[in-house]
């Protein structure tokens, strides 16, 4: 099975190669390879940089507007991008490490599940801030009573779907919405959310995590909204393959 890994980037200059070093030596389960995929939102500190660099390196880099568009614009590029049997999301800071995607996609490649997600919760959500941990409260709390989830970590960026699947999902999401929206959607959908352990190591804003407080109120109403949704409007239609904001993608 072939394993995309998408990771939207913007302004991440000063970790980025590190993490794509550790993204390329992770190892996936046997008979799994690797295909990553890096989509550039409009950074503007050397980071577009140091992606045309690597692109020559095998990385396929998608490129939208120059403006920068927000993380769900990205990860909806990467989606369209991706030919692997699997996706995987990936940050590109440091805060998740890629030494667990073995245990993250075991579920998928045994045919265990068809989403999983790393959560912070089952593992050691190092040096999170308190607001931060409440919200992940209030987020997940919200999910599982709205949807009976049973899960742990909505918000956890480490998520995987079995691809058939993703494509499934009509994503209207632009900022950091992509996550209630995917967990809502796949809920509705009829899909169970498997759960993993995963390592954790918090940054905060003066180390460039770009979260805010709105979203995290934008993300409790889209959990919201989404569970009273018509079921049709949730799924993708075959327009939606057309889905191309201004992208140019490096050969493969």
């Amino acid at each position: 099975m072939k394993v995309s890994v998408i990771i939207p980037v913007y302004n991440e200059f000063r970790t980025f190669a590190q993490v794509l070093d550790r993204v390329r030596a992770a190892r996936l389960p046997e008979g799994c390879e690797k295909e990553i995929v890096v989509v550039d939102d409009g950074s503007t500190d050397g980071t577009s940089r140091v992606l045309g660099e690597h692109a020559r390196a095998g990385v396929v880099v998608g490129h939208h507007a120059i403006v920068n568009s927000g993380k769900g614009t990205a990860l909806r590029v990467g989606i369209r991008l991706a030919t692997g049997d699997i996706i995987l999301v990936q940050d590109g800071d440091l805060e998740y490490d890629p030494d667990d995607y073995c245990k993250i996609i075991e579920p998928i490649v045994r045919g265990e599940a068809d989403v999983v997600y790393g959560s912070r919760f089952l593992g050691n959500p190092a040096g999170m801030a308190r607001k931060n941990r409440v919200a992940n409260v209030i987020l997940t709390g919200a999910t599982n009573i709205l949807y009976r989830a049973g899960i742990t970590d909505e918000a956890t960026a480490y998520k995987a779907f079995r691809t058939e699947v993703l494509r499934r999902v009509r994503l209207d999401c632009r900022r950091f919405e992509f996550c209630p929206e995917v967990t809502a959607k796949v809920l509705r959908l009829g899909y169970r959310i498997h759960e993993v352990p995963i390592r954790y190591n918090a940054r905060g804003i003066a180390d460039g995590k770009k979260i805010r407080a709105r979203d995290g109120y934008e993300a409790l109403w889209t959990l919201v909204k989404y569970r009273f949704a018509a079921r049709p409007a949730l799924c993708a239609e075959p327009s939606d393959a057309a889905f191309t904001p201004e992208l140019a993608a490096s050969p493969r």
